[in-house]
C-alpha cells in the first residue's frame, strides 16, 4: 500500500512469484486495504495493480480456497456466490477504484478488474477466461455485459485472450498504453479524478452503477453465478479437475491449452493459476 499522490491510495498485489494468483491471504489483504481506503476521508481514489510480470493470473488453483471476504455456508455453488458478493462490495464502495492491468489478467483477475470502476491496460496485456474450456462458466460473467452478445459469446465459447488494445475496442477497458507508460498514465488519471470532491465522486459512481442495475446487471451476474456451479458437475469438468491430483496443476493447464496454442502453451511466461 502506498500513496503516490495526494488523495490517491495505491494497492499492489504482491505475489509476483505466483503471478499474483488470488489465494486466501491475498484476497483477504486486498479487501482489508480496500475497506480501509474507503473509510479514509483523505482518500478520493484507489488504484489496484500487480507486482512483477502481470496484474493477476486468476484464482490460485494450487491452494485451498475459503470464504475469505464474507462468510457463507459451503453448500453447492457457495464459491461463485461468495466471490460475486464481494466483487459487488467493491462496486458499492463510495470511493472510485481504478484497475491498472499489465501482463496476464485471467479468470479471477478479470473479475477483480471488472469490479473496479475504471480499467486502464498495457497494450500488450493478455486478458481472458481460460477455465471455460474445461472447468465451468465464469464466477462473475462480465463478458456479455461489458462486450455485448457477439463478442462476449465468442470469449465464453473459446476462452481466448485479447490484448489490451482489443480489450479497449471490445469495451472491457477504458484506454490502453505502452507498458512503460502505464504507471504514469494511471496516476495522472487518478489525480484527475481526485480533483472532484469525495462526496460528489460517491454520487457520480453510484449513479453509473444504479443505471446498470436498472438494466439488470447485478441480477444477471448473480443468475449466471448459479449456472457456474453446474459446471463442476459435468463429466468433462470432473475429469479435468481430477488431473490436478494425478498430474499436477501445471501439466493439467498445459494440456488444456495445448490445442489452442496459448496461455501455458503460448509465447508468454506461463501462468500457474486460473
Amino acid at each position: 500500500v502506498d500513496e503516490p499522490a495526494p488523495l490517491v491510495r495505491r494497492l499492489t498485489l504482491n505475489r509476483p512469484e505466483k503471478r499474483n494468483a488470488l489465494n486466501d491471504a491475498l484476497r483477504g489483504a486486498l479487501f482489508d486495504a480496500l475497506r480501509a481506503g474507503d473509510r479514509d476521508r483523505d482518500v478520493r481514489v484507489m488504484i489496484v495493480r500487480g507486482a512483477g510480470s502481470c496484474f493477476s493470473a486468476g484464482y490460485d488453483l494450487g491452494s485451498p480456497n475459503h470464504d475469505v471476504e464474507r462468510s457463507i455456508a459451503k453448500v453447492d455453488g457457495w464459491w461463485s456466490r461468495h466471490v460475486v458478493n464481494n466483487w459487488f462490495e467493491m462496486w458499492d464502495m463510495a470511493t472510485p477504484i481504478i484497475a491498472q492491468v499489465h501482463g496476464y489478467c485471467l479468470a479471477g483477475g478479470t473479475e477483480l478488474a471488472t469490479a473496479c470502476d475504471l480499467v486502464y491496460v498495457a497494450d500488450d496485456a493478455a486478458i481472458g477466461y481460460p477455465p471455460v474450456r474445461l472447468m465451468s462458466p465464469p464466477d462473475m460473467q462480465w463478458q456479455t455485459w461489458l462486450m455485448g452478445l457477439r463478442r462476449g459469446m465468442e470469449a465464453l465459447l473459446t476462452g481466448d485472450s485479447m490484448s489490451g488494445v482489443e480489450a479497449v475496442q471490445a469495451g472491457f477497458a477504458n484506454r490502453a498504453y505502452p507498458a512503460a507508460e502505464l504507471d504514469d498514465a494511471v496516476l495522472a488519471m487518478a489525480q484527475r479524478v481526485a480533483k472532484v470532491p469525495g462526496d460528489l465522486l460517491a454520487l457520480n459512481k453510484r449513479a453509473a452503477h444504479r443505471a446498470m442495475e436498472a438494466m439488470g446487471i447485478r441480477t444477471g451476474m448473480r443468475a449466471t453465478a448459479e449456472i457456474q456451479a453446474l459446471g463442476f458437475h459435468q463429466p468433462a469438468s470432473r475429469d479435468y479437475l481430477a488431473t490436478f491430483g494425478t498430474k499436477g496443476v501445471k501439466q493439467a493447464l498445459s494440456e488444456r491449452d495445448r490445442a489452442f496454442g496459448d496461455y501455458r502453451e503460448g509465447h508468454r511466461d506461463a501462468p500457474e493459476s486460473d
